[in-house]
């Protein structure tokens, strides 16, 4: 079965936010990434990197005010940008599970690509912020991802020290798993759910 090329981009203006957004499920962690806030630039290169997706991405957003809305609408938009990317989710995976270690800190990602939008966050940081980005946007913007791309996802911090590290594990396991999840697996030939539907 021969399989779109599973890609979208989004445009997004707000009075917060502008956002330009292109994200390809197919990639090969090719990423230009500028939101302004250069240790979440550094956090969506890692997740694209270690998917394997493409990922161009230019926010200008109201930092001024603080980064909760750019950090929010960039979840926004590249949920959405995966929702549509997936379409009818043909053949795909639909579930996977991994455990990413970055040095001190040990992350657990587990997703289910079900149409049904649920995030369980379990992770409490040793900083409240790692120079001037508040540690709390971390959930914010899996909430806002999940909410958009219509995922399951649950994320377990199980140990860490370094609140770099440790939100660093996040995003690679996020990452590794997201593609795992999206992988078409030649096995399938419908929708993965008995339902028929997603």
């Amino acid at each position: 079965m021969k399989h779109l090329a599973r890609k979208h981009a989004i445009k997004r203006m707000t009075n917060e936010t502008k956002i330009e957004l292109s994200f390809s499920v197919d990639g090969s962690g090719q990423s230009s990434i500028n939101t302004g806030i250069a240790f979440f630039d550094h956090m969506l290169d890692l997740f694209t990197r270690h998917g394997l997706f493409d990922l161009q991405l230019v926010v200008n957003g109201d930092l001024d005010v603080d980064f909760h809305h750019s950090v929010e609408d960039v979840g926004i938009c590249l949920g959405q940008a995966l929702h549509k990317s997936l379409g009818d989710c043909v053949g795909i995976a639909r579930f996977a599970d991994v455990t990413v270690p970055m040095d001190d800190s040990l992350c657990r990602c587990v997703i289910d690509i079900s149409n049904r939008p649920f995030l369980k966050f379990n992770a409490a940081y040793s900083q409240a912020k790692v120079g001037q980005f508040d540690t709390e946007l971390v959930q914010e913007f899996f909430q806002a991802f999940v909410n958009n791309a219509r995922i399951n996802l649950h994320l377990d911090m199980d140990s860490g020290i370094n609140t770099h590290h440790q939100i660093e594990a996040c995003f690679k396991a996020f990452g590794v798993c997201l593609d795992k999840a999206t992988m078409i697996d030649s096995r399938k030939t419908g929708i993965p759910s008995t339902k028929g539907v997603l």
